[in-house]
């Protein structure tokens, strides 16, 4: 029986050791199974729970269940799909094998456990690459290493978020040290005016694809830059730039140190940008090349995404700054000090306007879009100055549409449904229009059962969390007892929860109080909010938008119906997904570039009730969910907002809510019903990462990995 549960640790430790357990939910349960609490405790993670697992423990359950067939099951899987040769990638994307794509991005969005995302952009990140594995698209992901990840957020008794810095210990990390030639952890550095950088590299495995991850807490530099990858989107412009360095530099040069080639650069924003000097410079030295010949090479083979509509979003850094941190390499590129910087400026000859990281990522790309329809136009109006002569429609910039990885974030009751009415293979049929027309074979009952019993457990999820807080803050055991008692399962459950940043307007609902109260206390069709979501720790609009619900909370007249839950993650993310009635979004139009997480709402049957903006403008047809308005906006914010909110109230009372509280004789909403099946058919192909994986394939890496210069379609 040792050596048996030897065998069954090693193999447990090998599956959580590659991420590809994070979309299997066999292999979740597996684990939870072993120990619900510790597993909860431990944030999910599989490293450190198998280290903190009693073996004695392990032997009794593997005693008491089927446990070892489980874990070899779950073993031979991830085998097997390591192995398979028979994939999308293999047949479209043969090209990329021997030289595969090269992801980049400040942060990545695959699981709590591993805590190195602040919200979209870095989950987004994850489900590409989730995607690009099930699809067997060849690609590295390069990213940085955050020993304190983003931050964890708790709310004081004045409702005031609390930011929590922890250290992360890497030990418990499911990633493993990269070996240089020498056996010994692969460090790379890069040179600045002022000193050496210098980082280490980390593998994480995500099913077929890697992610390498840069880790400025070594040795060999001083205290100051130990700390540099210690926070993510932490510090000044100089920390920025440092880190901004370390990735895009330092994560070519790290792939070169792997003898791994690769033949697209693919920079997720703009933060990346540095890698395509590298590129350059690296090419120049190998050739001989000048600088003129040589940066039309490596523009054919970068793909650039934009993610940002505000122009006061995009990196921005003042020329001393740039020349202490890249000058070596301007001396490599043959470069004057002005040349180099006109880089990076909309206007070159303004030696007063700082060096954009965006504006580099355009220029030295010939395959760029926005992540939306919307986003694509906002996109070529916002830099249509550096494309002097042309029309504003004919700027290089094109649009794919975000989408979300199916099997990590929808529910496995969901998944189970479809598995008895679409068949078992819907997941490789997913980015099919036909697939989803068998959704009419689900009865309506089933449907409903599934989304109450979804319902009840984020319900109880919520319910635990907030008594947690109330804990934490040391408030009366009568505050625990009421927040055992908060949301109704009958009462309409509306969703609301993200980055606080302003111009998402999480506060839109809320202006009107007394309105709100009619609406949440009404005697016959009740409704509800559940809140979630961190404010940037510099963003004091956003802290304070945060604090209103807060305090709105604590009134007697909103204690059950309107709730804030704390430290908003991708765990938090998944169940509220999973478990709201509708999933509210009111960013101020066009502000929103894409918005991935009613798409993730979507997929498990809320309805969608937002501002025509960002990926909602392309999806919503009039039957698959709500709109608030008709897309159009006001030149003055404070009237927008004002419109916007009587557009809310209008669609929350004439349509949601009517549609959700009528029922037929068996208690049925068979109207809404409808409406989730309409949002099936015509959302779940068209809004997944495997859609957008291939979309970036075949309309960006394959002609990149071939030196086309091209620009994607502006559809």
């Amino acid at each position: 029986m040792v050596g048996q549960t030897s065998e069954l640790v090693d193999k447990l430790r090998e599956l959580g050791r590659n991420l590809w357990w994070t979309w299997q939910p066999n292999v979740i349960a597996l684990f939870r199974e072993l120990d619900p609490a510790l597993w909860r405790k431990l944030d999910h993670n599989p490293v450190e729970f198998l280290k903190r697992l009693p073996v004695d423990q392990l032997e009794r359950r593997a005693s008491e269940t089927a446990l070892d067939s489980r874990i070899n099951y779950a073993f031979r899987r991830l085998a097997e799909y390591l192995k398979d040769t028979d994939s999308w990638g293999a047949v479209h994307a043969s090209i990329l094998r021997a030289r595969p794509v090269a992801y980049f991005s400040a942060e990545f969005g695959l699981h709590e456990s591993l805590p190195i995302y602040s919200g979209g952009l870095g989950v987004l990140a994850g489900d590409h690459l989730k995607s690009a594995s099930d699809l067997g698209i060849p690609l590295i992901g390069v990213g940085l290493l955050y020993a304190q990840g983003y931050f964890r957020q708790s709310l004081d008794a004045n409702g005031w978020q609390q930011e929590h810095y922890l250290n992360t210990d890497v030990e418990a990390l499911p990633i493993e040290s990269v070996a240089g030639p020498d056996d010994r952890p692969l460090l790379v550095a890069v040179e600045t005016a002022t000193g050496v950088l210098h980082a280490r590299v980390w593998r994480v495995e995500v099913g077929r694809t890697t992610l390498l991850l840069l880790d400025a807490n070594v040795p060999e530099n001083n205290e100051s830059d130990r700390s540099l990858t210690a926070r993510l989107y932490g510090g000044d412009a100089r920390t920025r730039i440092r880190q901004e360095l370390l990735l895009g530099v330092g994560g070519v040069r790290a792939l070169h140190a792997l003898g791994i080639t690769p033949s697209v650069l693919h920079l997720n924003e703009g933060h990346s940008a540095f890698a395509t000097l590298e590129m350059i410079r690296r090419q120049i030295e190998d050739t001989g090349l000048p600088f003129g010949e040589v940066v039309r090479d490596v523009s054919a083979m970068t793909v650039f995404t934009t993610h940002t509509p505000v122009a006061a979003g995009h990196d921005r850094f003042p020329a001393p700054l740039v020349e202490e941190h890249l000058g070596k390499i301007r001396e490599a590129l043959h470069l004057s000090h002005d040349d180099f910087m006109g880089l990076g400026r909309v206007y070159p000859a303004d030696h007063n306007e700082p060096f954009c990281m965006t504006v580099l990522a355009l220029k030295l790309s010939q395959h760029a879009n926005g992540v939306s329809a919307l986003h694509g136009v906002v996109s070529r109006r916002m830099w249509h100055p550096l494309f002097p002569g042309r029309p504003e429609k004919d700027v290089p910039i094109g649009h794919i549409t975000n989408g979300v990885h199916v099997e990590s974030w929808m529910a496995p009751q969901v998944h189970l449904l479809f598995d008895r009415h679409l068949g078992t293979d819907w997941p490789s049929r997913q980015r099919h229009p036909e697939t989803w027309e068998a959704i009419d074979k689900i009865e309506d009952a089933e449907l409903w059962e599934t989304q109450q019993v979804l319902k009840a457990r984020m319900i109880n999820f919520v319910r635990n969390r907030l008594a947690a807080q109330a804990r934490r803050r040391d408030e009366p055991e009568a505050a625990v007892d009421a927040a055992m008692e908060a949301l109704d399962l009958d009462a309409l459950t509306i969703g609301f929860a993200r980055r606080f940043a302003t111009y998402k307007r999480a506060g839109l609902v809320l202006q009107d109080v007394e309105r709100l109260i009619e609406m949440v206390n009404s005697a016959d069709r009740p409704i509800q909010f559940v809140f979630g979501g961190k404010a940037h720790p510099e963003d004091r609009m956003g802290k304070e938008l945060i604090q209103n619900i807060a305090r709105l909370t604590r009134q007697d007249r909103f204690a059950t119906r309107i709730v804030f839950v704390e430290d908003y993650d991708m765990n938090l993310a998944r169940m509220l997904v999973q478990g709201v009635d509708v999933w509210l979004n009111n960013p101020r139009r066009p502000q929103e570039a894409s918005g991935t997480s009613g798409q993730k709402a979507a997929l498990n049957g809320a309805l969608n009730c937002s501002i025509l903006d960002g990926w909602w403008a392309e999806a919503y047809d009039g039957t698959n969910g709500f709109a608030i308005g008709t897309g159009q906006t006001h030149a003055n914010p404070s009237v927008q907002d004002e419109r916007d909110h009587r557009s809310l109230l209008e669609t929350l009372t004439e349509q949601v809510i009517p549609l959700y509280y009528r029922r037929d004789a068996s208690g049925l909403p068979r109207g809404w019903i409808t409406r989730q099946k309409d949002a099936f058919r015509t959302l779940a192909w068209r809004f997944n990462a495997d859609r957008m994986v291939m979309d970036y394939a075949r309309l960006g890496y394959l002609p990149a990995a071939g030196g086309v210069s091209c620009a994607m379609p502006n559809w």
